[in-house]
């Protein structure tokens, strides 16, 4: 049987908000700590009866399968973030994934560093991991934070510490592919060093492709037929980073956020900028003055723009980064949205498993 954390209090708390048949997200925000008065007079969203709520995963774009597998499990009746979480592992076990888990990329010293976050909505809890080496499942890990103790994030040898003390097996996550793209980093990234490129021809074709760095992350989000929410955040982090940085996925706010009244939010992409706006927070809070999920994240994107570094800028204002949103409201809606398209997300629902387009701020031009 799949275990389902779901308290008594949270259930009253649902039972309350959906008693009335129509209530609004923007309703809901006069009953919250914050007091955010709604930015506009939007007309309320109704909400579906409890059991009727649509089943629904939401991913970046490498997720296709894993919300198939999250699909599945919520159609079985498994607590939304169990079933996220098992649809992360997926992409954490595929060595061909080079931004999260097992294959991942290194930090500059060649060692696999992975940081994720999970938050359950139904009791508003969450756990964490960060600079975690030699757990190639690092989602789980945080869900054992968040299960067993007081804390919400462990981060490095205690991090590991406490995996292994739980049963993880430690394991060697730089992969062969891995390991040939880290060494070409090496090779090529100074002029001033000792290290001597290799010729074209000495390229290996899988490395050809990762000539900058690349940053790449897996966000999850998970929606019951009673509408709980849940999601998780996993990523090995910027190729190439200085050992030991941190970056959004695995804090709260920032990689990932949940109101289980109001929605959930998660992201990809430039972690520093989503740590300075806290960008999950404010797309769950612009849901709750009343926007959908799609303007609720493009009203986050221009705010990270406009507070962003001149040099991160180009001449015309925009962002030199990326940074990608994935947004699930209340009512069941969704979307995803990106600085720079075109970009898709993936989506499991009743109508299936497929990908679908990122709203963008800014377009690429097209490739000759």
């Amino acid at each position: 049987m799949i275990k389902t954390e779901h308290s008594a209090s949270s259930r009253r708390l649902f039972l309350v908000s959906a008693a009335g048949g129509v209530t609004g997200l923007s309703a809901l925000a006069a009953s919250t700590l914050s007091g955010v008065a709604p930015a506009s007079a939007a007309e309320p969203r109704s909400l579906p009866q409890p059991g009727r709520f649509p089943l629904k995963a939401i991913s970046s774009d490498n997720g296709l399968e894993a919300t198939r597998k999250a699909y599945e499990l919520l159609a079985a009746g498994a607590d939304t973030l169990d079933a996220a979480i098992a649809g992360v592992t997926l992409v954490e076990d595929d060595p061909n994934d080079n931004t999260v888990g097992l294959g991942g990329l290194p930090n500059e010293n060649g060692v696999v560093q992975l940081d994720a976050a999970v938050m359950h909505g139904p009791t508003h809890k969450a756990g964490a991991v960060a600079a975690l080496e030699r757990i190639r499942n690092p989602a789980q890990v945080a869900r054992l934070v968040m299960r067993q103790t007081d804390h919400v994030l462990l981060v490095g040898a205690g991090a590991l510490e406490f995996a292994c003390a739980n049963g993880f097996q430690e394991q060697d996550l730089l992969t062969e592919r891995a390991r040939k793209i880290w060494l070409y980093w090496k090779q090529t990234h100074g002029a001033t060093d000792d290290w001597l490129p290799p010729a074209d021809e000495e390229i290996d074709p899988e490395v050809r492709q990762y000539f900058k760095r690349h940053t790449g992350t897996i966000h999850l989000a998970a929606m019951n037929a009673i509408g709980d929410l849940s999601c998780v955040t996993s990523t090995s982090g910027l190729a190439f980073k200085l050992p030991g940085r941190v970056g959004d996925s695995p804090i709260l706010g920032a990689g990932l956020f949940v109101d289980n009244q109001v929605g959930s939010c998660g992201s990809t992409g430039r972690g520093e900028a989503n740590l300075l706006n806290l960008s999950s927070y404010a797309g769950v809070e612009q849901m709750r003055q009343g926007k959908p999920p799609r303007e609720a994240g493009l009203a986050v994107l221009r705010d990270v723009v406009r507070r962003s570094e001149p040099r991160l800028l180009d001449d015309q204002g925009r962002a030199k980064f990326d940074l990608k949103l994935y947004l699930i409201a209340k009512d069941g809606t969704h979307a995803g949205v990106s600085l720079w398209g075109p970009e898709k997300f993936a989506v499991t629902d009743a109508a299936g498993t497929r990908h679908e387009a990122c709203e963008s701020l800014y377009q690429r031009e097209a490739k000759a």
